[in-house]
C-alpha cells in the first residue's frame, strides 16, 4: 500500500469515526443517556487522532502543509474543529456542544473527500514558516469562534424556551443561559486573538511573496470585515455591557461573515486567495 492511499485510508476511518461520533451526539440529545455521549466523545477523539495521522502524512509526502486546494483546506479547517471542540470539552464540560461541533466537521470531511484535488506545484510559494503560522493560526482563531456561535445559537434556543416558560425538550437538556454566555465568550477571546495573529503572519507572508503588505485584495478585505466585527462585539461586551441575547445575536452574525470569508469570497469573487480553493 502507497503513502497516497494509507494517508485515504485514514482519512476515510476519520471520517467515519466523526460520522458515528455525530449520531452518537444526536442520540444523547434524544435519549440523554450518558453512556451516548461518552462514546461520541470518545469517537470525535479517535476520529481526530487519525485525522492528525492523515495530515501528518500528507505533510510528510509534500514536504509541506497540505493547502494547495479545497480539499485540503476543509480537511484542516474540520481537524481544527474537532481538536478545539475537544479542548472546550475539557475545560468547560460543556457536553451537548457536540451536538452542534460533531456534525460541522461531518460535513466539511464529506465536502473534503468530494472535492477535487489539485497536484501541488513543484515551485509553489504556498511555503515557509509565515505561510504556516498563518494558516495553523486562522484555523484555529476560526474554530474557537465557530464554537463560540455554537455555545451562542444554544444561548438563543435556550433563552427562548425561559421566556416562553416551556420546560420541555430543550429547557431540560441545555446548560444554564451564564455557562452558555461564559462559554461563548470565552471561546470569542480566544478565537479573536488566534485570528489576529493569524492575520499579522498573512500580512508578513504577503510583504516576503508579493512585495507588500496590503493589495486590496477580496479576501484581505473581508477578513478585515470579519476582525472588525468581532472587534465589535468584544468592545460592545467589554464598555457597553453587551452580554448575553445581543452578544449572542452578533456571535452568530460574525460567524456568517467568516464563512463567507473563508469560502464565498474565494469561490464567488476571486482574488489571489483563490489558489487555496481550486
Amino acid at each position: 500500500m502507497t503513502l497516497n492511499i494509507c494517508q485515504k485510508v485514514l482519512l476515510f476511518i476519520a471520517t467515519g469515526a466523526y460520522f458515528l461520533s455525530a449520531t452518537g451526539y444526536i442520540l444523547y440529545l434524544f435519549i440523554q443517556k450518558d453512556r451516548f455521549q461518552h462514546t461520541a466523545f470518545g469517537l470525535v477523539c479517535s476520529g481526530a487522532l487519525f485525522h492528525v495521522l492523515a495530515i501528518g502524512l500528507a505533510t510528510f509526502i509534500m514536504g509541506t502543509l497540505p493547502v494547495y486546494d479545497l480539499h485540503q483546506n476543509l480537511s484542516i479547517a474540520a481537524l481544527a474543529l474537532a481538536l478545539s471542540f475537544i479542548v472546550l470539552r475539557f475545560r468547560f464540560n460543556l457536553k451537548i456542544l457536540g451536538i452542534f461541533t460533531t456534525p460541522l466537521v461531518l460535513t466539511m470531511m464529506i465536502a473534503a473527500l468530494f472535492s477535487p484535488e489539485v497536484k501541488p506545484e513543484a515551485d509553489s510559494i504556498l511555503r515557509g514558516f509565515w505561510l504556516i503560522s498563518h494558516i495553523l493560526l486562522i484555523f484555529t482563531g476560526e474554530a474557537a469562534l465557530a464554537l463560540a456561535c455554537g455555545a451562542a445559537l444554544l444561548y438563543l434556543v435556550q433563552e427562548r424556551a425561559i421566556k416562553l416558560k416551556r420546560r420541555g425538550f430543550f429547557y431540560k437538556r441545555l446548560p444554564s443561559l451564564d455557562l452558555l454566555d461564559s462559554t461563548s465568550y470565552s471561546c470569542l477571546i480566544t478565537g479573536f486573538t488566534m485570528l489576529t495573529m493569524g492575520l499579522i503572519m498573512g500580512l508578513v507572508y504577503a510583504k516576503s511573496v508579493w512585495g507588500r503588505f496590503w493589495d486590496w485584495d477580496p479576501k484581505e478585505i473581508w477578513s478585515a470585515v470579519a476582525w472588525l466585527v468581532y472587534a465589535a462585539i468584544l468592545h460592545g461586551r467589554l464598555t457597553s455591557g453587551w452580554q448575553g441575547r445581543r452578544s449572542a445575536i452578533m456571535t452568530i452574525v460574525g460567524f456568517a461573515v467568516l464563512v463567507f470569508t473563508f469560502l464565498g469570497v474565494n469561490l464567488l469573487i476571486g482574488g489571489h486567495h483563490q489558489i487555496f480553493t481550486k
